[in-house]
């Protein structure tokens, strides 16, 4: 007999809440229930300060939930969505406080030193496979590297690096992250089918993310890249604030519609007093490899002036390339999998861009070349 959402919910009928005694099931508070499988995710809505009194329910809930037959994994978030300020609004509030003193800084994640974004301001500019050839390019120039994929709705990180299987739980509720090509690797791809569609509003979503990266055993980590979701709503923007972003990359391709949004991310970020570490265009032209006669399909340069325009570094052009698609279809990052490549050299520019902009606090350690 398959677990249903209504099974859930009778186990959560045992768990009650402090104050009232009421059933967590009749309280209204559960959000979206995810079952896949053995597995099961849902959030329960708190007011902001009633976080810490209402812990001990989220682990009631995990335990309760935990003892039904076939189930084999519960992740619980608290979000403050059901009472008080949405986390969006919450979100829109901070960053509308003058200067960055105001707002409290982030919490760090233990044993990572620096975490970077990979952003766009809109999807299907390439930003997932950007991010993973960045990634992939610092680690070759010597850094221990983690990605974190947050794109909740579109998870990628699991066919561009080509892994398959599930984390194992380490202890308690921390995840031990999967690994690729000496990177370790966390998406919320590993723990849902990936035909199972990610039907959830911000808060739940954002609650995913923090779990991802706070209950995950990523170690000593020269540097986590963060595969942001596209666009400049309440998810990314609650995203930039929640987590101690040493800067961001922004992703865009050279016509003037992809760089409105690539413009709107640059705000966001400036916002939130995250430092904008560049901007890259993909996409940036076609050569014929039959020909050698270059096409500029999306057109060509835009992002360099645009650069320029918001005073922001260029990180440089990375082409429409077959062998650059192919081989993230293949689960075989281009930087990986032919270093040699021009392709490959143009990740490893940016890399370098990107290394020299987080400073002296990310060193280089002797590491093994991937062959």
């Amino acid at each position: 007999m398959s677990l249903s959402q209504a099974d859930v919910l009778r186990a959560l009928e045992l768990v009650k809440l402090p104050a009232s005694g009421q059933s967590l099931a009749a309280s209204g508070r559960i959000g979206d229930i995810l079952v896949d499988g053995g597995k099961v995710i849902f959030a329960i809505g708190i007011d902001a300060t009633e976080a810490a009194a209402m812990e001990p329910v989220r682990k009631a809930a995990e335990s309760a939930v935990g003892g039904l037959p076939g189930v084999t994994q519960v992740l619980v978030g608290l979000t403050a969505d059901k009472a008080g300020p949405s986390a969006g609004m919450q979100a829109r509030q901070q960053a509308q406080r003058p200067g960055p003193g105001g707002a409290p800084k982030p919490a760090g994640v233990p044993g990572v030193k620096q975490i970077i974004a990979v952003a766009s301001g809109k999807g299907g500019v390439g930003k997932s496979t950007t991010a993973a050839n960045l990634a992939v390019a610092l680690s070759t120039l010597g850094l221990k590297v983690g990605v974190l994929d947050s794109d909740i709705y579109g998870p990628s990180m699991p066919k561009i690096f080509g892994i398959k299987g599930k984390p194992q739980i380490v202890s308690g509720r921390t995840l031990a992250p999967m690994e690729a090509y000496g990177l370790k690797v966390m998406s919320i791809g590993f723990l849902v089918d990936e035909e199972t569609p990610m039907i959830w509003r911000g808060p739940m979503v954002i609650s995913a993310i923090t779990q991802m990266l706070r209950e995950v055993a990523w170690g000593d980590l020269d540097v986590l890249v963060v595969d942001m979701p596209p666009g400049t709503g309440d998810a990314q923007l609650t995203m930039a604030q929640q987590v101690p972003l040493a800067g961001a990359v922004i992703v865009s391709t050279p016509q003037d519609l992809a760089l409105l949004d690539a413009r709107r991310g640059v705000a966001m970020f400036r916002k939130v007093a995250v430092p904008i570490l560049g901007l890259v265009e993909n996409m940036s032209y076609f050569t014929c490899p039959a020909c050698g006669h270059r096409s500029d399909i999306f057109a060509h340069g835009g992002a360099r002036h645009e650069a320029e325009r918001l005073s922001i570094p260029f990180l440089g052009e990375i082409p429409l390339a077959m062998p650059i698609r192919e081989t993230s279809d293949g689960g075989r990052p281009i930087v990986a999998s032919d270093p040699s490549s021009a392709h490959a050299k143009a990740y490893v520019a940016l890399a370098r861009q990107v290394q020299a902009s987080l400073g002296g606090a990310v060193r280089a350690a002797p590491r093994i070349v991937i062959e």
